[in-house]
């Protein structure tokens, strides 16, 4: 039986069904919150797991061993989420010109995880995807910009609105 990752990959690069039910018994539980972050409910965070995999399965053979796989496999579904969100004509384009400025920016408010992922769910979904991009996943700002076809200072704006709701609710919440 198979047991170190890199016998997992070359299995599943050969078709492997076996090493395929591996690899996803290995990571399934990391990459759901990544999937859960870029969705509106559990249901779409699943569809997004699923589809996820399915493009991880295609693309296997791609991996060439540079660098670390747990890298490229969360860069996939990251990107999956994202295309399965265009798909869904969900990416608002308009440009929002006025930023809310951050009175309380060193503030630490300690509250649940599940908390913040509802809340954060809650965004609305360009705010949501530019917060997850940029402080979650460590996309620049540049980046961004180019994976949702939105200005860079739009990126900026959207993230700013992004923490300004998330941190009106957690005061809310705190109440």
């Amino acid at each position: 039986m198979e047991n170190s990752l890199e016998d997992i990959i070359k299995g599943c690069k050969k078709g492997n069904r076996n090493s395929f039910s591996m690899l996803y018994k290995t990571y399934a539980k990391k990459v759901y919150p990544i999937c859960l972050r870029y969705s509106h409910n559990m249901q779409e965070a699943e569809d997004n797991l699923q589809d996820g995999f399915i493009t991880i399965f295609k693309k296997i053979k791609t991996y060439k061993g540079d660098g670390s796989f747990e890298g490229w496999l969360k860069r996939i579904f990251v990107n999956q989420c994202l295309n399965n969100i265009r798909k869904s004509k969900k990416i608002i384009n308009d440009e929002i010109s006025d930023e809310i400025p951050d009175d309380n920016e060193n503030e630490i408010i300690k509250i649940e995880t599940d908390t913040i992922l509802e809340l954060i769910q809650d965004l609305p979904t360009q705010y949501r995807l530019v917060f997850n991009l940029y402080i979650l996943d460590n996309y620049s700002h540049k980046e961004i910009s180019k994976e949702l076809s939105i200005s860079t200072n739009t990126s900026k704006s959207n993230l700013s609105r992004a923490k300004y709701i998330l941190k009106e609710k957690l005061k809310e919440r705190m109440k």
